[in-house]
């Protein structure tokens, strides 16, 4: 089992910048996908952003162009920098991992379809 522990949460200024951070512990040779999720109030889950073996990404429409998802080469260390932050990126910000490939960025966008192991989240709260 993997461990997964997030920081860089906060509250920040519409327009801010945010950069979370996601330490993974444990058994991690199998992460062969990794990912931000996000649960805004009164929301499902929703995929953010993920990242394969070789790097490749996929992000939700919402936030392409504003958010970067990153790993160190060790598959230990994850981030998302978050820039032009805006009230709807409020949420519950989510780590996961995931012992299998990032299917062609299906499980990003079908979340619950997906074996991810989940942290604990950090709280993001962007306000006007």
């Amino acid at each position: 089992q993997v461990q997964l522990v997030e920081s860089g949460g906060g509250s920040v200024q519409v327009g801010g910048s945010l950069r979370l951070s996601c330490a993974a512990s444990g058994n991690t040779r199998g992460n062969y996908c990794m990912g931000w999720f996000r649960q805004r109030p009164g929301k499902e889950r929703e995929g953010v952003a993920i990242i394969e073996l070789a790097d490749n990404t996929w992000y939700s429409d919402s936030v392409k162009g504003r958010f970067t998802i990153s790993q160190d080469g060790a598959k230990n260390t994850l981030w998302l920098q978050m820039n032009n932050l805006k009230p709807e990126d409020t949420a519950m910000y989510y780590c996961a991992t995931m012992a299998d490939y990032c299917r062609g960025g299906y499980c990003l966008s079908a979340p619950m379809a997906c074996p991810w192991n989940y942290g604990q989240g950090t709280q993001v709260t962007v306000s006007s």
